[in-house]
């Protein structure tokens, strides 16, 4: 599926009509009508935008990559920063049956929303949206995953303020198991990233998280630059050590 004109219209997404167009083109074939999520997505897009939200939500085709390489690595317990309407949450809960989401979420509308979209893509049971700011929240589910009571995280995604994605990482290794995926979100920030001296709290949040994770000997990272319906971009992909 992709949008069908429900996101990334806005001046903020740098386009290219050949990018959208195979997009368009490959998920009508890869992820077409008939698939069983396919209006769910569109549902949770479409009340996305009635309630409000901003137009920043996870590409299809980048969501359901994250769905599939869970499902690929058999992943029980996977982190979201940045639950927003719940797309993505709903991608990877209606591809992996057996898998607890925990998602974070610091703003109230966001989460309600969310939690409608969730309620009708009837994922509400194996999805949790904690609310707060995510270092205030991180304790918490840390102290459930060293006792045991949740599992060792095996996909993490970020994709929340990105001043803050070094220390969201930093964070949640220690609760990965090891051959977890983590990925960082917007890293390649439509080239500005090589910018040393930009001023930019986006920019340099995603500078850190690259030079950062490059030095850290708890994982083997790489970033990874794409176009599609969303713009040019990219994202940072480790794997826990």
């Amino acid at each position: 599926m992709s949008t069908q004109g429900l996101a990334f219209t806005g001046a903020f997404h740098v386009q290219n009509k050949t990018w959208t167009a195979v997009d368009s083109y490959t998920q009508e074939h890869v992820h077409p009508t008939t698939a069983p999520n396919h209006s769910t997505l569109l549902d949770a897009l479409r009340n996305s935008r009635d309630k409000g939200l901003p137009d920043i939500a996870t590409a299809p085709v980048v969501a359901k990559m994250y769905a599939l390489q869970c499902k690929a690595n058999k992943v029980k317990h996977a982190l979201e920063f940045g639950t927003l309407g719940g797309y993505t949450s709903i991608w990877l809960a209606t591809v992996n049956p057996e898998l607890q989401v925990t998602s974070l979420e610091i703003s109230e509308h966001h989460r309600a929303v969310a939690q409608e979209n969730l309620e009708n893509a009837g994922v509400a049971d194996r999805v949790t949206i904690r609310l707060g700011a995510a270092l205030d929240v991180l304790p918490q589910l840390a102290k459930e995953i060293e006792s045991g009571a949740k599992p060792k995280l095996g996909f993490v995604y970020i994709d929340a303020d990105k001043q803050n994605n070094w220390n969201y990482m930093d964070r949640i290794i220690a609760l990965c198991e090891q051959g977890a995926v983590i990925y960082v979100d917007n890293i390649v920030r439509g080239g500005s990233i090589i910018d040393a001296g930009n001023p930019e709290p986006r920019v340099q949040g995603a500078r850190q998280v690259v030079e950062n994770a490059g030095k850290d000997e708890r994982v083997d990272s790489v970033v990874m630059q794409f176009v599609g319906e969303k713009g040019y971009d990219g994202m940072l992909m480790a794997v826990v050590r």
